[in-house]
């Protein structure tokens, strides 16, 4: 008899290409015992693989950097909203970028919010756990199947 539990999907996908960042999200991702629920895209590329890939289950929400080699952010948001799939999944770009056109270009393409990283640790986790205790605690997601497509 197996007893081992089935893997569970990830919650988040960080979608991060610097090193140091990475490790400064998932330290603040671990504070809030998220840790162990997150996968890591490190370039647009993979990400887009991975979330338009049918047989891979959607996370909760993606943690989306802005420059990323391969595809960049803003691209990869575009190709996301522009497939069925992917249309509604919750999209957070978190971002060092404080140029205006970012912020109106990362809206203009539909993302769901755009947060700027803080610079000290303290200040990111406590970001870390607004996002948290937002996305994956108060708001109520689009009610999607399996394709997420939407339902009713």
């Amino acid at each position: 008899m197996n007893t081992r539990a089935a893997p569970v999907a990830p919650t988040i996908l960080l979608v991060e290409d610097n090193a140091d960042d990475e490790a400064l999200t998932l330290r603040a991702l671990d504070q809030h015992d998220l840790l162990e629920r997150v996968a890591v895209a490190r370039d647009g590329q993979q990400a887009l693989a991975r979330l338009l890939a049918p047989e891979v289950e959607l996370p909760a929400l993606v943690l989306l950097d802005l420059k990323l080699p391969k595809v960049e952010g803003l691209e990869v948001l575009r190709r996301l909203r522009a497939h069925a799939r992917t249309r509604t999944l919750p999209v957070v770009i978190l971002t060092s970028s404080q140029e205006a056109t970012d912020v109106a270009t990362g809206y203009a393409q539909g993302c769901n919010s755009y947060v700027r990283k803080p610079v000290g640790f303290r200040e990111f986790v406590e970001v870390v756990r607004q996002l948290k205790t937002y996305w994956l605690a108060l708001n109520t997601p689009p009610p999607v199947g399996k394709t997420g497509q939407l339902k009713g």
